[in-house]
């Protein structure tokens, strides 16, 4: 048990006097209706604590109350005396029995879904592992589909997560470090990284931010983003985020290390780069081929999302000579009694939009996708009809919000969702002169912002072209022999020389 993070209160040594350990745990546990005590009556008497819904009752009953009470250790002239180790021996069935000296480790390890077991006249306890509470399946994460690939995914039980990577790497040098955060919630944390690959300085700094936590409780990786990220105030994510265990085995291959927290399927993964965003998992089980064609059309795409409206209002407003004659005559023709300037009707039209995709969110699964669809269109069309709003604004802002769901990371999206505002003041107020004053002052905050010690815009900004190959094109498997230059330096080399399998000229038909 992690004590770093508890209050700084006397350690009580348990007491040789089964009646005295019991009222000290039953005056920590007072108040608490799911703790339960089960006596004993043996030779000697016996305490049972665990906890009710935690706790496999079943094999509580067949592994440890049956061998105690009908395999000759009863009361009675003919008993045999029940010591600690007659209770180990008959507890071999349970993965996991430790013996503790405090009553703080007992009510550690009942509170964490193991039982406790108290003997009168001995001053330490067992511990022992029969975790039985409910669990969520095994299945695919709803936020990262993809067509190609694993469809498991992380749910809220660290042991499942874990046991989840380990399958996929199946590695002695596979190591996950255990700590506990929160003072009240004691909640399991595990920091996931492969020995040897692991850049050293990413992986202290990952135990220098998370060792200086200290918080009641850690309900979410959320809790602890917060507090590890190197820039707070910026819009973009500095940790990725995922739910899927295939996309933390590639990242730790990678010499990235993965954060794993009890009660919550989404795992964090530092450092991350702008890049990272961009990338879908799909991206790797796809031919390459046709994964750079499809980044082509999402990096067309998220500057679409970013900068549509902010052109559409800058043009429209401070440039209109940039438009050919045509269209503008139709923009105007289509503007004809509307009653709001340009600037002030996308804006609109994107506040409602925005409104539109979160109602479509928080409502029940069931009318939510159609309440959002029906009312876009319904609003749109009303207002359109009512001269409040021209036609070509809900064009673009469909178009706009079309493009933001091609971005693949969810808080990546959302960065870009909030960055639009501000293009779209600057346009609004200075035209294409705002508009490249915010692209000039996002390039200077990405180029100064830091993950983990690890440059936010990481590889571009290293001069090395291998660095390259996996940015704006994804090259074929064979021909990404190194590591990110983060990773360790003396293991950069994922993939020999020599790998490429296309046969050699002469020898297609052999």
């Amino acid at each position: 048990m992690d004590t770093a993070y508890l209050p700084s209160e006397p350690i009580a040594e348990l007491s040789s006097e089964l009646s005295a350990n019991d009222k000290m745990l039953r005056e920590a546990f007072q108040g608490c209706s799911d703790i339960v005590f089960r006596p004993i009556h043996t030779s000697p008497k016996l305490l049972l604590i665990y906890t009710d819904g935690l706790v496999d009752t079943k094999t509580l009953e067949k592994v440890v109350l049956k061998p105690i009470l009908h395999e000759g250790h009863s009361s009675g002239s003919n008993s045999i005396p029940i010591t600690r180790d007659i209770i180990q021996e008959q507890l071999v069935a349970v993965s996991q029995i430790q013996t503790v000296p405090t009553i703080d480790d007992v009510i550690d390890g009942i509170l964490k879904a193991n039982i406790g077991l108290l003997i009168d006249g001995e001053n330490k306890a067992i511990i022992a592992e029969l975790k039985g509470f409910e669990r969520r399946a095994v299945e695919e994460p709803a936020a990262e589909v993809s067509v190609r690939g694993p469809r498991d995914g992380f749910t809220e039980t660290l042991r499942i997560n874990t046991s989840l990577i380990r399958r996929r790497i199946r590695s002695p040098r596979l190591k996950m470090e255990s700590v506990t955060l929160g003072r009240v919630s004691q909640t399991d944390i595990a920091i996931v990284y492969i020995e040897g690959i692991v850049s050293r300085t990413v992986l202290d700094e990952v135990r220098n931010r998370i060792g200086r936590i200290q918080m009641d409780g850690v309900l979410e990786s959320g809790f602890i983003e917060e507090f590890i990220e190197d820039a707070p105030w910026s819009p973009f994510p500095q940790i990725q985020n995922t739910e899927r265990p295939d996309v933390v085995c590639a990242s730790l291959l990678e010499g990235k290390v993965a954060i794993i927290i009890d009660n919550t399927p989404f795992v964090m993964i530092a450092p991350m780069t702008f890049w990272t965003g961009l990338q879908a998992v799909e991206d790797y089980y796809e031919r390459s081929i046709y994964t750079t064609f499809i980044r082509f059309v999402r990096y067309s795409l998220f500057n679409i999302a970013l900068m549509l409206p902010s052109l559409y209002v800058a043009l429209s407003t401070f440039h209109q000579q940039l438009i050919p004659t045509n269209l503008l005559i139709s923009i105007a023709n289509s503007r004809e009694g509307v009653p709001f300037p340009t600037f002030v009707e996308a804006l609109l039209m994107e506040f409602m939009f925005e409104g539109l995709r979160e109602a479509g969110i928080r409502m029940p699964k069931a009318v939510g996708s159609a309440v959002s669809i029906v009312g876009a269109l319904v609003i749109g069309q009303s207002a359109v009809q009512a001269g409040i709003v021209s036609a070509p604004v809900v064009i673009v802002v469909a178009m706009t919000g079309i493009a933001s769901f091609a971005i693949p990371r969810y808080n990546f999206g959302t960065a870009y969702r909030l960055l639009r505002f501000p293009m779209l003041i600057l346009a609004g107020m200075f035209g294409l002169y705002g508009i490249v004053s915010g692209i000039f002052l996002m390039i200077i905050h990405l180029n100064g912002l830091r993950s983990f010690g690890v440059p936010y815009m990481s590889p571009v900004v290293s001069p090395v072209p291998h660095n390259l190959k996996d940015i704006f094109v994804r090259a074929p498997r064979w021909m990404m022999t190194k590591r990110p230059p983060f990773s360790s330096t003396t293991n950069v080399r994922r993939i020999p020389e020599g790998q490429q399998p296309s046969p050699k000229k002469g020898e297609e038909g052999q």
